[in-house]
Parts: structure tokens; C-alpha cells; sequence
């Protein structure tokens, strides 16, 4: 059996569908060639063609469902499908058309620190942006794989996907069991297996165009029902389409993902003694003032860009129930995205709002949000932090 038959093997769910017969193929299918790396506007018609972006992600075609032509145009921020022919007639998609960050099938996203046991992982922090079309059957995931071993290639033991959108008549592999509450938001949540791999699915019961999230959140809750454990590896993060007719137009606008292990941010380059250009940089403390709170920054950069991981701590006697944390930020920077808080405006001054589920930073507690951004110059950390109006140290 040839490598691409594994995996399309490997890769079936179920869909009730008038257009194609029972099961459906999970997105994270291989990418056997490589392009060198885009620039804005790359167009990719290749089977399983690939470039990166941003010096930090991979975009692939995948397109693997059928002999019909499919095209993406790659852009500095993500792709969108630009020809999608055919129907899919084997039971699964097309394709996966996708952007990633880690390792997939040996290709391995530039400076990623993937796979890394979970155990190890802090936190990991993803967000997309997807453009949605009416007139296609095709669902709108993330696929996150899991391993019990540091896996570069082939099948994966266990896929989480989570589901932004999906059209009739498309639904998960295996059937529902139940629902969650995962980062915030409430999923119903399905379980089966293809033949090759388990697959968990948290789908959305309404459309998301754009949401970000901790990676960790929704493995954890894969662990607590038995599908992965926390010595197994994170191996990489993908978010794309599943499209089974049609599918011109459909853009994923713009992709976030970083890893960050043992509280400091790794992902991404070479650490040199803690501090780099162009890779991780060590943590640093912002502002002064009352020792009722402490602020802690750990920065990730590149040229051109940055992630910072923040961790808010409560050096109080009780407990903060709703927190604000206001900040500056350097001449020439600009957050792009952000997770596990809500921040605006996007330069200068900015205040970061706690969201439903980390409202509470007990006494002698924290909690952490990040957000991703682009610089004009070197990175510098900001300054200046207050939680509800009180300076920190």
C-alpha cells in the first residue's frame, strides 16, 4: 500500500449526504511536494503542493479526493481557493486546504518546536479568520493531532478537530455523545475512529468566522475522556476546509499558532542565552508601583512580528473579580490577534478585559492571555501596567 493510500485510509468520517456516499475524510492529509517560501500571492495549483508564510506556517493544496483541479491563492496572511472542480466521489472531500503550524507529514512549519509532549506545554494559543461561501458543501475545522510518540510522519494516533462551520448534509466521523464547554464556548461533541486514527470533534452549533483559543483547553478535555494522555506529543496545528462540492472562495483570512512550554515561549528559531533576534526572548516584568499585582511578558520575536504571553499575578490579600489590565505599547507595534482576553484598540494605550471564563484572579493567583503583532522595529516589551487602575510591579 502506497504512502498516499495510508492516508487516505487513515483519514474517513461519516456525512449523511445526497451528493457523496457514508464517510467522511479528516483533513490532515500528507503534503508530499514543497514550493519555496511565498510571498504574497502565490498560486498553487500542485495535488499536494506547499509554501510557507510569514517565515512561520505552511499553506497546502491537499487536494486528494479527486482528479479535478483545484487552486489556492496563498497570501501573507493566509489563502483562499481560488478553483475548486469536481465532486468528491469516494465517500470523503476533495481535500484539505490548509495552513499549519508544526510538523505534517515531514514537512515541518520553519523554527517550530513541534512535536512537544503535552505535559511540557503551557500554553498554545491559535486563532483564524475564515470567508465563508453559499453556494458549497464543506465544513470549516481545525485539525490538531496527537501522538503517543514524537511523530513527523504519518497517521497520528488521535485528531481533535473543531468545528467552526459546516454545511448539510456534512457531519463528524462516529456519533454524538454528549456536549462541553471548552474555552469558553459550548460544543457538542462527537467520537469515533476512521479504522486508522480516534477522532474527537467539538462542533460549533452555530457558525464562528473568527475566534482564538488555547490549543491546551481542548486537549485537556481530549484526556479527560480518554482519547489521548498528557505524556503523549503535540505534533501539529491546522486550520483549513473540507470542502465536498464546489468551494471557490472560501479564505482563511488570517492564522495564529504558537507553543509555549514550561511558561516561557519557545516556539520558533534558536534561544541564545535567553534573549534573540528573531526567536525567543526571556521574560521580562512591566511597570511599578503597588505590590498588589505583578505583570510578567514573555516575548517570542521575528522580523517584523511578535507573540507575548501574559501572565497577570495577584500579589493581593483577595481576590480580583473582574480585571482590566491596561498597557502601552512601543512606537510602531500593532496586535493583530489576541487570546484569552479582549484587547483594544489595537496601538498606543491598550487596555486587556478578561473574558467569561478567567474573570477571577484568586489572592496569590494568576491568569495568563496573549496576543500576536507586528512591529516596524526591533521588538520591545510595554510598559506601564495597571489592573483596574492600580499599577503593578
Amino acid at each position: 500500500m502506497s504512502r498516499l493510500q495510508r492516508a487516505l485510509r487513515s483519514t474517513r468520517k461519516t456525512v449523511l449526504s445526497a451528493v457523496v456516499a457514508l464517510g467522511v475524510a479528516v483533513g490532515g492529509l500528507v503534503a508530499l511536494t514543497a514550493a519555496p517560501a511565498a510571498h504574497a500571492d502565490t498560486q498553487i495549483c500542485d495535488q499536494y503542493g506547499s509554501t510557507t508564510i510569514q517565515g512561520r506556517y505552511v499553506v497546502q493544496n491537499n487536494r486528494w479526493g479527486t482528479t479535478a483541479t483545484q487552486c489556492i491563492n496563498v497570501t501573507s496572511s493566509g489563502f483562499q481557493i481560488t478553483q475548486a472542480d469536481g465532486t468528491a466521489t469516494n465517500g470523503g472531500p476533495k481535500s484539505y486546504p490548509s495552513v499549519f503550524y508544526g510538523c505534517h507529514y515531514t514537512n515541518c512549519s520553519p523554527g517550530t518546536n513541534l512535536p512537544a509532549q503535552l505535559s511540557s506545554i503551557s500554553s498554545a494559543p491559535t486563532s483564524v479568520s475564515f470567508n465563508y461561501v453559499g453556494n458549497a458543501v464543506y465544513d470549516a475545522a481545525y485539525d490538531i493531532w496527537l501522538d503517543p510518540t514524537a511523530k513527523k510522519d504519518g497517521v497520528n494516533k488521535t485528531e481533535i478537530m473543531v468545528w467552526y462551520h459546516q454545511t448539510s448534509p456534512v457531519q463528524p466521523v462516529g456519533s454524538k455523545v454528549g456536549s462541553a464547554n471548552v474555552a469558553g464556548r459550548t460544543w457538542d461533541v462527537w467520537t469515533g475512529n476512521n479504522g486508522s486514527n480516534d477522532v474527537i470533534s467539538f462542533v460549533s452549533p452555530s457558525a464562528i468566522s473568527s475566534w482564538n483559543f488555547d490549543v491546551k483547553a481542548f486537549a485537556n478535555e481530549t484526556i479527560s475522556r480518554g482519547l489521548a494522555q498528557s505524556n503523549w506529543y503535540l505534533t501539529s496545528v491546522q486550520a483549513g476546509f473540507e470542502p465536498w462540492q464546489n468551494g471557490a472562495g472560501l479564505a482563511v483570512t488570517s492564522f495564529s499558532s504558537s507553543v509555549n512550554l514550561g511558561g516561557s515561549s519557545t516556539d520558533g528559531g534558536t534561544t541564545n542565552g535567553g534573549t534573540s533576534t528573531g526567536t525567543t526572548s526571556g521574560g521580562t516584568t512591566g511597570g511599578s508601583g503597588s505590590s498588589g499585582c505583578k505583570v510578567t511578558v514573555t516575548p517570542q520575536s521575528w522580523s517584523g512580528g511578535f507573540t507575548a504571553n501574559v501572565t497577570v499575578a495577584n500579589t493581593g490579600s483577595s481576590a480580583v473579580n473582574g480585571w482590566k489590565l491596561g498597557f502601552t505599547l512601543p512606537s510602531g507595534q500593532t496586535i493583530t490577534s489576541a487570546w484569552n482576553a479582549t484587547v483594544s484598540p489595537s496601538s498606543g494605550s491598550v487596555t486587556a478585559t478578561n473574558l467569561s471564563y478567567n474573570a477571577q484572579i484568586p489572592a496569590g493567583g494568576s491568569q495568563s492571555f496573549g496576543f500576536q503583532g507586528t512591529t516596524s522595529g526591533a521588538y520591545a516589551a510595554p510598559t506601564g501596567f495597571t489592573l483596574n487602575g492600580t499599577a503593578c510591579s
